[in-house]
C-alpha cells in the first residue's frame, strides 16, 4: 500500500480539494495515517457504480500535527504536571488554562469561520492502532456542535476541544495502559484530528441515523456463521454507544437476516437499544471544557420517532399477536432490529460492508475492524476509521471432558483467544456476595487501585467480574476503561440470575482485548460450565475492599484456551488440587 499524502490546509475544510490537510509540521498519527491509506484503497477497489445513490466517502479532515503538542507541552511547561500524580481533572484543567502555539492559531481560526456544522475532536497518536498494542479508547474525542453565530465562539470550542485530547495523553489510565505495554510517556506524541460530523440536524439535536462497527473476524459466531465472516454490530446516534459496549444490534454480514438468539420477544425487546447520543445543539447543560460529555445527550427512542429517523431502523411490536412486524407503519412499542435494512434490504448496507471488509483486509494483510455512520435520504455512507485486528492463531486442544473436572476453578466454551497462560499467581475478582449492579460504578476506583499496585509491581493477574466490563452503562456491568484494568492478562465475565448481559464485539474495550492477546472467559447465563466461587473465596487474601477480593497463591494457575471451538479452562494451582 502506498504512502498516504496530506495537503497542505488551504485555511477551507470543506474545499473538495482539501479533504484530507495538516496544520502545522511533524506526524499526523496512527489514526489519520490509517484513514488517508485507505482512502486510497476505497478510491481505487471499491466499485461505486454498485452502490448508485449512496454517497460513500471520509469526512472531511484536518490533522494538527504533533509539532504542535510538542510546541504546547514545552511553552507552557506543562512536562511536569503531565509526569505528577496530580488527579485527571486537575491535568485537564491546567492543560485548558495553557495556549496553543500562535503559528497554528491562524489555521484553526480559518477553520472556525468556514464550519457552521459538528466536529468531531479525536485524537492521533503515534502509538495509536498498533497491531500488537493497541491503544483504542484510550484517548480523548470530543464532540462540539460547532454552529453559533459568533465565530469566536465555534473558534473556543475547537481549541478546548483540542487541549481536551492532549490531556487525555497523560490521564491516569493512559499511563497505567503505556506501564502495561512497556512504553514511557516519552515514547508518545499526540496528533489531533477535527472532522465532519456525520449526521443531520433534528432541532436542537444532531445524530447520524445509523453508526456501525464491522468486524472481518468474528470471535463468537453464532447458529451457522463462521469466524472469518465477520460480525457488524449496529447502533441509533452516535457510535458511542458501540465502542462505550452499550446495547446493539450484532449480526453476521453472511446472514444479515438471522437474528440474534434472544430466545422470546420480550427477551429481544429488553435486549435492544432503547437510547441513543446525539450533539446537544442547544443551550449545553453546564460549561464544563474537561467533561467528553460536555456537548452531548442520551434520547430515547421517542425521541427518534419524533423526528422521523426509525423509518429503516425499527421493527413494531404488537401486544395482541406477541409478535414483531418489520416497520412503524403501525401503533406499538419499536424495538431497534434493522429489519427495514437487513432483511427487506431498503438499502445495500450489508452489501456495502462485506465489499469493505473485503478490502481493507486484503490491503492491510490482517482481520481488520472498521467504523462508520450513515444518514439517510440521501443516503451518506461515512467512513470513520480503520484498524488491525490481532486473532491468534495457536494450537490448542482442550477435549470437552475437560471442563467438568474438579479441578478447574473456570471452564466455559465460549472463550477467546488461543494458547496457555502459567505465570499467574493473583487473582483480583467481585465479592459475588456484595455484588448488585446499583453499585459498579463504586467498583471503578477500587479496580483501579488494586490494577495500579500490581501494574507497579510486575505482577500479571486473573480477573473476574460478573457482569460486563468496559461499558459506560453501569446496569450492564462495570463501567470501567481499559487502561484502568491493564494488568489483566486474563479476564473471566461471568453471570447470574441478576445479571445476564452479552459481550460487545463492537466495543474499544473488546478491541484491546483481542489485540493485546489477553485471554477472555464468557460465562453465559443458564450454560452448564460455571466458576468455583467457593474455592476463591478460601484463598489467602492480599486485600479487601468493599466490593473486590485480591488472592495470591504460591503457585500458578494453569490457563488454557482452544481457539477453534472456543472452549477454555483455569485449572486450580497445584497444591490446591493435591491438597
Amino acid at each position: 500500500m502506498s504512502q498516504p499524502r496530506f495537503g497542505e490546509f488551504s485555511r477551507s475544510l470543506l474545499d473538495p480539494g482539501s479533504h484530507l490537510t495538516r496544520i502545522g509540521q511533524g506526524e499526523v498519527g496512527g489514526k489519520a495515517h490509517g484513514l488517508a491509506s485507505i482512502r486510497e484503497v476505497l478510491r481505487q477497489g471499491l466499485d461505486f457504480d454498485r452502490y448508485e445513490g449512496m454517497r460513500i466517502d471520509i469526512p472531511p479532515l484536518a490533522v494538527l500535527c504533533t509539532d504542535a503538542f510538542d510546541k504546547f507541552m514545552k511553552r507552557n511547561h506543562l512536562y511536569d504536571v503531565a509526569a505528577s500524580d496530580l488527579p485527571d481533572d486537575r491535568i485537564s484543567h491546567a492543560f485548558q488554562k495553557a495556549d496553543l502555539p500562535f503559528d497554528v492559531l491562524g489555521d484553526i481560526r480559518a477553520l472556525a469561520n468556514q464550519v457552521h456544522t459538528p466536529l468531531a475532536v479525536r485524537s492521533s497518536s503515534l502509538l495509536e492502532d498498533a497491531k500488537h498494542e493497541p491503544f483504542a479508547g484510550i484517548y480523548a474525542t470530543k464532540m462540539i456542535p460547532c454552529d453559533q453565530y459568533d465565530a469566536d465562539a465555534r473558534f473556543r470550542q475547537i481549541v478546548e476541544a483540542i487541549k481536551f485530547v492532549y490531556a487525555s495523553t497523560y490521564s491516569r489510565g493512559a499511563k497505567d495502559y503505556r506501564i502495561a505495554t512497556g512504553h514511557k510517556d516519552d515514547d508518545e506524541r499526540m496528533a489531533v484530528i477535527i472532522q465532519e460530523l456525520v449526521g443531520r440536524r433534528h432541532h436542537r439535536r444532531f445524530y447520524p441515523e445509523l453508526s456501525g462497527v464491522a468486524r472481518s473476524y468474528n470471535f463468537y459466531p453464532v447458529g451457522p456463521a463462521k469466524p472469518d465472516e465477520g460480525v457488524v454490530s449496529l447502533a441509533l446516534g452516535l457510535g458511542k454507544t458501540i465502542v462505550d459496549g452499550g446495547l446493539c444490534w450484532s449480526y453476521s454480514p453472511e446472514y444479515p437476516k438471522v437474528e440474534p438468539p434472544f430466545g422470546s420477544v420480550d427477551k429481544l425487546l429488553k435486549g435492544t437499544q432503547t437510547e441513543f447520543w446525539v450533539v446537544n445543539m442547544g443551550e449545553p447543560r453546564e460549561y464544563d471544557p474537561t467533561q467528553e460529555t460536555e456537548y452531548l445527550l442520551l434520547d430515547t427512542l421517542a425521541g427518534a420517532e419524533r423526528d422521523g429517523t426509525l423509518r429503516y431502523l425499527a421493527s413494531t411490536y404488537s401486544p395482541l399477536s406477541g409478535r414483531l412486524s418489520i416497520g412503524t407503519g403501525f401503533p406499538g412499542p419499536r424495538a431497534l432490529t434493522f429489519a427495514p435494512i437487513l432483511v427487506l434490504e431498503e438499502m445495500h448496507l450489508n452489501e456495502l460492508l462485506r465489499e469493505l471488509l473485503r478490502l481493507c483486509e486484503s490491503a492491510l494483510g490482517a482481520p481488520v475492524e472498521i467504523e462508520f455512520a450513515t444518514t439517510f435520504n440521501p443516503i451518506s455512507f461515512g467512513f470513520l476509521q480503520v484498524r488491525v485486528m490481532e486473532v491468534f492463531r495457536e494450537e490448542t486442544q482442550i477435549d470437552p471432558l475437560d471442563l467438568s473436572s474438579e479441578e478447574v476453578l473456570v471452564s466455559t466454551d465460549a472463550a477467546m483467544g488461543n494458547g496457555v497462560v502459567d505465570s499467574i499467581c493473583d487473582i483480583v475478582y467481585t465479592r459475588p456476595d456484595r455484588f448488585d449492579l446499583k453499585h459498579t460504578a463504586a467498583m471503578v476506583p477500587e479496580l483501579e487501585s488494586i490494577n495500579r499496585k500490581l501494574v507497579a509491581s510486575g505482577r500479571p493477574y486473573l480477573l473476574v467480574v460478573l457482569g460486563r466490563l468496559g461499558t459506560t452503562d453501569p446496569w450492564l456491568g462495570i463501567p470501567i476503561r481499559w487502561a484502568s484494568i491493564s494488568g489483566a492478562r486474563v479476564v473471566v465475565e461471568a453471570t447470574g440470575e441478576n445479571v445476564r448481559v452479552e459481550l460487545s464485539q463492537g466495543s474499544h474495550f473488546f478491541h484491546n482485548i483481542v489485540s493485546l492477546g489477553v485471554k477472555y472467559f464468557n460465562l453465559p447465563f443458564n450454560r452448564r460450565h460455571k466458576i468455583d466461587w467457593g474455592w476463591l473465596e478460601r484463598g489467602d487474601p492480599v486485600e479487601e475492599t468493599t466490593f473486590l477480593k485480591h488472592v495470591r497463591f504460591p503457585l500458578p494457575l494453569n490457563i488454557r484456551v482452544d481457539g477453534r471451538s472456543g472452549r477454555g479452562v483455569i485449572y486450580k494451582p497445584v497444591d490446591k488440587r493435591n491438597g
